[in-house]
């Protein structure tokens, strides 16, 4: 008799976190891709780095140390870049060099053995554990009440700031919230997907949505379906085939966006024909 590979505790664990890492990646991800973000959230991504390697030395959860170290470095670029004037490039350089400079200076200092951290550095979804699916679930529900409350402004700061600025005068406290909340959603999905391919799981499923709809609502939604459907079919090939997770849900996501760029093809040149 056949087992269900739902028997499993991991797999129940990972097909949650791939749901919760959709909703995430999906709202937070279309603010990204809209307001062209995708070079400061690698920033963030990497700099998070620098609070692993801290929480490692002082002996606390590494994702703690990633989340206050991604939240500073967000609102980092925006002191850097505003009232120092440095070119937000050129501060998000330094801030992406600091903290993967930290992050491997801490580690080396740790005492005892060197942690492993393939699972940081490229994703872990089978070793995804209750908090990991806790704070993913307690996010979600936090950025779906936040943008549905601001999702007005929101929607104008990310196509024309200069307009929202004229419809609300809590702009930069709006800014300075969302880049915190995307640099949370960033730092908990890195046991996703890891480091390195985090940057592509927040920016994948919106431009595969964007092929279909230039809708900002709809973008999102599409981006939470896609993101889903890439992640769990990852996830699934991955059990099978016994090859690395993240690397294997990215590889995934980018096909998905091949076939959508396929289809949108197809159908036009029929709808002209």
């Amino acid at each position: 008799m056949e087992q269900s590979i739902f028997q499993y505790d991991f797999i129940i664990k990972g097909l949650l976190g791939a749901l919760f890492a959709s909703i995430t990646a999906g709202l937070a991800g279309t603010y990204i891709v809209s307001r062209r973000l995708v070079f400061l959230s690698g920033g963030i991504t990497h700099a998070s780095f620098g609070g692993i390697g801290i929480g490692y030395f002082a002996g606390i959860n590494p994702v703690i140390g990633a989340a206050v170290f991604g939240i500073l470095s967000a609102l980092g670029v925006e002191y850097l870049s505003v009232r120092q004037r440095i070119r937000e490039d050129s501060a998000i350089g330094i801030l992406w060099a600091f903290g993967m400079a930290i992050g491997i200076i801490f580690i080396y200092l740790t005492p005892g053995y060197s942690p492993n951290l393939m699972s940081y550095l490229f994703g872990s979804i089978l070793t995804v554990t209750n908090a990991d699916i806790i704070a993913l679930g307690i996010l979600s529900v936090v950025l779906i009440l936040y943008f549905s409350i601001f999702y007005r402004t929101i929607l104008y700061i990310s196509f024309d700031e200069s307009y929202a600025r004229t419809y609300s005068s809590y702009v930069d406290v709006i800014k300075y919230t969302t880049i915190s909340l995307m640099a949370l959603t960033i730092v908990l999905n890195i046991r996703m997907a890891g480091v390195v391919l985090v940057l592509s799981l927040l920016t994948i499923p919106p431009n595969i949505a964007m092929i279909f709809t230039r809708v900002y609502f709809r973008i999102v939604l599409w981006s939470i379906v896609a993101g889903f459907i890439g992640t769990a079919a990852g996830y699934t090939i991955s059990f099978f085939a016994g090859i690395p997770v993240g690397a294997t849900i990215i590889f995934t996501l980018v096909i998905l966006w091949v076939i959508a760029k396929l289809i949108r093809q197809l159908t036009t040149k029929r709808n002209k024909s």
